[in-house]
């Protein structure tokens, strides 16, 4: 045979390759299903059974904890059978907790049993993160690479949007429609509405690995895999010391956790207050409205505020542009503020001040997600401090988090969101000293890959 007729034989008995447009959405949008399910929506459903406002911020931002250490579970993913393996064990695991917890819910109430659930999902979740990003940036070519980002980004806000909008809508509606319970009476009644969720949910994350497992490609093994696991965790211990030398990299890292600290406070009080009694200073707001308002509505001002915010710091640059940014995150947090002084009982109201904070809440976290990926990533190991930073990003958000229901408990509304405002002042603090590699005026590149769209993302 031939040398061209071997290569003809060779190639028509390769398997056909994927189409990305067959797997990039759909892998996406389960990222952000479940990331959002266990960061925003358990906070809902967890005040909804009755739990006081510091309990539930302080277990939802519990339940993220995995996906800030994800860097430490990437050697095992990499050493181990494929890419596309770990991304259908872990979603038909996901699928097989939510059904679990859909079961807890038919009983009565058992906290401890469905935070350990929930723990498990998001150990899950950070693992399908890792494989689905090691899919995109192996079996992509730069080109598809540039084109994809932008469908995976938007794949993953739809997420958030069918889980802050349409699942804590349809809780809301079943509540009350089906069940006939009234609005806003927490306790173990709305067991029967979130049970309805979880089965959706699982039902979904079960058809995920079934389609995947067609349509999405084994992804490419690492070019010099490690041989070991010791020497997978030990060349993580030298990117974890590199890391740590760089020039500025405690001011680095300070910015990384304290830019968002006015946000992290406000994420889930913000949902808690929405949907409060207004006797207790809320605004009295059913699950459906919350899901409408600060779900759909919220999360599409977040996304155009994103895509604006790229588009104008691609054309300042980064030295010129960070403090504006970080203006535009923490001062429209003055919106909850007027809220909360003021009650309005007109949804127009409420709607536009919850569009107002997350656009430009949208607009300014570009800075961030640029300052890690130009001034913090660059290195020896680009994709493994690009995680550390985002790992920190991720810490910050978290502890703020957990204090954040507590805080507001003691405080009151009012008072919580003045506190808010006074957050501010480290994030202007740490952007005022956060070093800039004068070398290329602020244009860095990003690292390849998936990174390149998390401006875009709700993720944080």
């Amino acid at each position: 045979m031939s040398a061209p007729d071997s290569q003809l034989a060779l190639a028509a008995q390769a398997p056909p390759r994927r189409s990305p447009w067959l797997w990039v959405p759909s892998g996406y949008l389960t990222m952000g299903l479940v990331f959002v399910t266990l960061n925003s929506v358990a906070a809902v459903m967890f005040k909804n059974l009755g739990m006081d406002n510091g309990k539930a911020a302080e277990y939802a931002s519990l339940l993220i904890l995995a996906y800030t250490i994800k860097p430490l579970f990437s050697p095992i993913v990499e050493m181990y059978r494929t890419k596309r393996f770990f991304v259908l064990c872990a979603q038909g695991a996901i699928g097989a907790c939510f059904g679990a917890l859909a079961l807890l819910l038919s009983g009565p109430v058992n906290i401890g049993a469905m935070l350990a659930l929930m723990f498990l999902i998001s150990l899950l979740g950070s693992i399908q993160d890792i494989a689905t990003d090691g899919v995109f940036v192996t079996e992509l070519r730069p080109d598809q690479q540039s084109f994809f980002t932008g469908i995976m980004s938007l794949s993953w806000n739809l997420g958030p949007i069918i889980a802050t909008g349409g699942l804590v809508y349809l809780s809301g509606y079943l509540h009350k429609n089906l069940f006939g319970h009234p609005d806003n009476a927490p306790g173990a009644v709305w067991a029967s509405s979130w049970q309805v969720v979880f089965v959706l949910l699982a039902l979904l994350c079960l058809l995920m690995p079934l389609w995947h497992a067609r349509q999405m490609p084994p992804g490419a093994p690492a070019s010099h895999p490690p041989a070991s696991l010791r020497h997978a965790f030990a060349i993580m211990a030298d990117a974890f010391m590199t890391f740590f030398h760089k020039p500025g990299i405690w001011r680095m890292i300070a910015f990384a956790l304290l830019y968002l600290t006015s946000v992290g406070l406000i994420d889930k009080v913000g949902a808690f207050f929405m949907v409060d009694p207004r006797a207790r200073g809320g605004l009295g707001l059913s699950n459906e409205m919350l899901g409408l308002i600060y779900g759909t509505c919220g999360i599409a001002s977040t996304l155009s505020g994103s895509l604006l915010g790229g588009i104008y710091l691609s054309r300042v640059g980064l030295p010129r542009a960070l403090m504006k940014l970080c203006i535009a995150v923490n001062i429209p947090n003055l919106s909850f503020v007027l809220l909360g002084v003021f009650q309005p009982d007109n949804l127009v109201l409420v709607a536009a001040g919850v569009m107002v904070e997350k656009f430009f809440y949208g607009f300014g976290v570009v800075g961030l997600m640029v300052y890690m990926m130009q001034q913090m990533a660059p290195g020896p190991y680009v994709t493994a401090h690009y995680a550390f930073a985002t790992a920190f990003k991720g810490l910050g958000f978290m502890l703020t988090g957990l204090v954040s229901g507590h805080l507001q408990q003691a405080l009151g509304y009012q008072g919580f969101f003045i506190l808010v405002m006074l957050a501010t002042l480290p994030s202007f603090a740490v952007c005022w000293l956060a070093p800039l590699d004068p070398r290329d005026g602020g244009h860095g590149t990003a690292p390849p890959g998936p990174a390149a769209a998390l401006a875009g993302q709700s993720e944080p």
